[in-house]
């Protein structure tokens, strides 16, 4: 049986040292969650905190409404990933999917046709009589999935579970979990530093920094209308420019440091005025007019500094005439490769850029959907 999971104002302390100050949370009864944050920002200490690994300096843990802050780690019915595979070398394949269940004394009979389930629920039925170093990293990988997944957890807990495997196997495997995780429909907790992944696998995504979680939402919300500056930064590359927020005749505008100026009007009804902002523009955010007659009379002066072609999209390293710099992405034209040296003048879509509180940071934007109290019983992300 899945369940859901609440969190209410977590402390975690290590002596003297406070890694998460006051944490809340909810996790739906079925979705996969994803902890999203640099290393040492508390997402494994949080994820060690449910799993019952770590002690728990403060606040509540509930599954579903039984607390668990006291109960034994064994006890809490709970499946773990971790990115060791930690897998018993000594084993063959199928006596490391089938361990849990010897453990828990199911019947033998019981115990073959689960192994056999969850070994073709993963595709490593055919390597069963396998030992451990015949497999690959993938193949391990699927093997410790296996063995979480045939106990029938609660919830299945996932730490940094691809970040041992090549660039090609992360891919395919994050696949492979965000389908058995669908099939299955257990609530996962996922740890990873790997923003794609994340934004591949997950229902919803919590970006920490610091024991603090700065923006819960689903991946598209996270990356379209970040909360804050950090959020913008760590999700996908921006490019950050320095404006001022202006309101005249009750129009709102940006005017950026060359006094380029754009109509900028979903803003949050108390943004201030007359006040300073960042600018957070994605490389695909902004566009590119080649210097000329045909070229926009406003915008962004800039010179090409180098371009890296990929196929499809050119990316150009630019150097703006305010001397700050930025990334752009444009699709690629044979024809009009733009070389080293060229000046060109930069616009910006207002429709998908951001702007944050210079002294604050937090988005003045509207749309920011950023709540960690989502209901429990609505799955997969359905709610708004």
């Amino acid at each position: 049986m899945s369940v859901g999971i609440k969190i209410k104002d977590a402390v975690k302390k290590y002596g003297q040292n406070t890694v998460i100050p006051d944490l809340s949370l909810n996790i739906r009864n079925g979705e996969l969650f994803t902890l999203l944050g640099p290393s040492g920002c508390g997402k494994t200490t949080l994820l060690r905190m449910i799993a019952g690994f770590n002690s728990i300096e403060g606040g509540e843990f509930y599954f579903n409404d039984k607390q668990i802050n006291t109960m034994d780690p064994g006890k809490r019915n709970i499946g773990m990933v971790f990115q060791n595979y930690a897998i018993f070398p000594n084993m063959s394949v199928r006596k490391n999917v089938e361990f849990g269940l010897k453990t828990k004394k199911v019947p033998p009979e019981t115990i073959k046709e689960e192994t056999d389930k969850f070994l073709k629920l993963v595709h490593v039925d055919q390597y069963a009589d396998r030992m451990p170093d015949r497999l690959s990293g993938g193949q391990q990988q699927r093997v410790a999935l296996a063995r979480a997944l045939v106990i029938r957890p609660d919830v299945l807990l996932m730490d940094e579970p691809l970040s041992n495997l090549d660039a090609k196997l992360r891919v395919e495997m994050r696949t492979v979990i965000k389908n058995i995780q669908r099939d299955v429909g257990i609530t996962t907790v996922y740890v990873t530093h790997d923003q794609e992944e994340a934004m591949a696998i997950s229902d919803r995504i919590a970006v920490m920094k610091d024991g603090v979680i700065h923006h819960c939402g689903k991946p598209k919300d996270i990356y379209q209308r970040p909360a804050d500056l950090f959020v913008a930064t760590f999700i996908g590359k921006s490019n950050l420019l320095k404006a001022r927020f202006l309101t005249e005749s009750g129009r709102h505008y940006l005017e950026f440091l060359n006094g380029y100026r754009v109509p900028f009007e979903k803003v949050l009804k108390n943004a201030p005025d007359q006040s300073d902002v960042v600018v957070s523009a994605r490389p695909e955010e902004l566009l590119v007019h080649p210097a000329g007659e045909n070229a926009p009379k406003e915008g962004l002066r800039a010179v090409i500094s180098d371009s890296v072609f990929l196929g499809l999209n050119t990316h150009y390293f630019v150097k703006l005439e305010t001397g700050e710099e930025a990334e752009v992405i444009q699709e690629s034209r044979i024809d009009s490769l733009l070389p080293p040296g060229s000046k060109i003048i930069l616009t910006l879509n207002v429709e998908k850029a951001n702007a944050f509180d210079a002294q604050t940071t937090k988005s003045i934007m509207e749309g920011v959907n950023n709540s960690t109290d989502a209901p429990a019983e609505a799955v997969n992300g359905e709610e708004g």
